[in-house]
């Protein structure tokens, strides 16, 4: 059975159940059905079979949902990149996971058509206008031949690569098979109480797990009603609550703040939101106590990439008695909290994070020394560090790791270090999270000037332009004559962290 028939077996027992709503437009489960047939057809009819990729770039749509489902069904693999990206980290994703058809949204087709033909994909489409070299998304499906059903999917196929960097800056393909999908809706329904009398929103982009797993693809599975937005926004998620009655999100802290900063959401109609989700970050006792959900459960969730991401949850009932927490293990999930030589740990003493079960990923792409460091004796080793209570309530308390989390979005300093390290006006520069009440981390660079050089700040974060994503940028730049070192030569992060706070630190600096 492919995740496909998900969507059929939905439409068999309620055709005229509303399965989507994006832009304004409703679709049945019927319709959806139909859709995913066609999306099969033409994909099937340009070469794509098990094995294969598919990419999208774009904002948030049902034609996403439907390559998914239809590459569930040929037994081929979805890759979403994100919009947020600049067109040479594309550039190295594309180059790495080599699809076969690559789908892009009209403002994204520009920027990377030259990536498109460097990489050498075969077949392009467009879900806006006609261009040269690129089939318009309608024509497209419409081109697709009839004839029998052709499948090749199944639970142990993989069917979604998601790229993540990793800590040297270099993007990281994890593989998750459709499986992982298929139980990490069941960890969902079990921690949202998900029925098919549902209503959810999604604001969250796709090309993250947490869009797009969450609780989309559960919704699905369990019949209920997705209302997906191509973007968020305050305003319009606030209508989309009240027009649609919809009773469960997700939102990381920074969605939740400009919510809360939103003038009619202290009177919005909130009379059918069970929950709201959140994650992504680290989020203490003090942000779940603020009045930002008006008596609304605010849910929290842990995992990863590569844990599809649901590995830890708070149900509803959990949400108020256990703020800080971010629960217990998933039902399709183990987890394990160990010390540096890998034994456990007794409850109250921090360790590392381990996790066990069947949403865990199928490995990296491409990558398979890093695949079993990752999988090292059949536990995924996350990197974050965690303790847990004498009831067994997990609460994470930060990552081995230095990525940067900020408004959901994770940041490796290595990836912006390299990129400004290719300036011979910097002499050394290091980057560090800052805690931030709104983004939850801001990106902080301390530079080191070479000498007779002048910088500036503005002019620091001008070097990034077009090299990566916007949202990777430094929002503050911190000069100084020196980075902290020990006597191997390795930088001291906890120094830096303090000078990028404005704290003093040990030694010149």
């Amino acid at each position: 059975m492919d995740l496909s028939e998900w969507i059929e077996r939905q439409a068999a027992f309620a055709p005229a159940k509303t399965a989507l709503v994006c832009a304004g437009v409703a679709s049945s489960y019927a319709e959806f059905a139909r859709a995913i047939d066609r999306v099969a057809r033409a994909l099937a009819a340009c070469g794509v079979g098990p094995g294969e990729r598919v990419a999208h770039l774009g904002y948030n749509g049902g034609e996403q949902l439907a390559l998914l489902f239809a590459c569930a069904r040929l037994g081929a693999m979805f890759v979403p990149l994100s919009w947020r990206l600049a067109p040479p980290e594309h550039r190295a994703m594309l180059a790495d996971c080599g699809p076969r058809v690559l789908v892009a949204s009209d403002p994204f087709v520009e920027p990377v058509a030259p990536v498109a033909e460097a990489t050498g994909i075969p077949v392009r489409v467009t879900l806006g206008a006609a261009r040269d070299g690129w089939t318009p998304w309608d024509a497209f499906v419409a081109s697709a031949p009839e004839g029998p059903r052709r499948a090749a999917g199944g639970g142990a196929s993989r069917v979604l690569l998601c790229y993540t960097s990793g800590s040297t800056g270099q993007p990281k393909g994890v593989v998750l098979t459709q499986d992982a999908l298929f139980h990490n809706a069941v960890n969902s329904a079990h921690m949202h109480d998900l029925t098919s009398r549902d209503v959810v929103l999604t604001t969250l982009p796709l090309f993250h797990v947490g869009g797009l797993n969450i609780q989309t693809l559960p919704a699905l599975h369990a019949g209920a009603t997705v209302v997906l937005h191509p973007r968020f926004d305050p305003s319009q998620a606030i209508d989309a609550i009240e027009r649609h009655g919809v009773t469960l999100t997700v939102l990381v802290p920074a969605q939740l703040e400009l919510i809360a900063r939103d003038p009619r959401w202290r009177d919005a109609d909130l009379s059918r939101l069970r929950a709201i989700t959140t994650g992504s970050t680290i989020v203490g006792e003090g942000f779940v106590r603020r009045d930002l959900q008006r008596g609304v459960p605010l849910l929290q969730v842990y995992g990863a990439t590569e844990t599809c991401p649901i590995a830890a949850y708070q149900r509803i009932d959990d949400a108020a008695r256990h703020p800080g927490s971010v629960g217990k293990a998933a039902l399709h999930c183990e987890l394990r909290l160990v010390d540096d030589d890998g034994r456990d740990v007794p409850a109250g003493t921090p360790g590392e994070i381990l996790v066990r079960g069947p949403n865990v990923m199928d490995g990296y792409w491409n990558q398979p020394r890093e695949t079993a460091a990752a999988l090292d004796g059949g536990w995924y080793h996350t990197g974050d560090v965690a303790h847990a209570d004498a009831d067994g309530w997990l609460h994470v308390d930060g990552r081995r790791r230095d990525v940067i989390i900020s408004g959901g979005e994770n940041i490796y300093p290595a990836e912006v270090e390299n990129a400004l390290g290719d300036c011979p006006d910097i002499a050394e520069v290091a980057v560090v999270g800052r805690p931030d009440e709104r983004w939850g981390e801001a990106v902080v660079a301390v530079v080191v000037p070479a000498r007779g050089a002048s910088l500036t700040r503005d002019a620091v974060c001008a070097l990034l332009d077009g090299r990566v994503a916007r949202y990777k940028h430094p929002r503050d730049v911190v000069f100084a004559a020196s980075l902290p070192r020990t006597a191997l030569g390795k930088v001291k992060r906890d120094e830096l962290k303090r000078m990028a706070r404005g704290e003093p630190v040990a030694g010149p600096a």
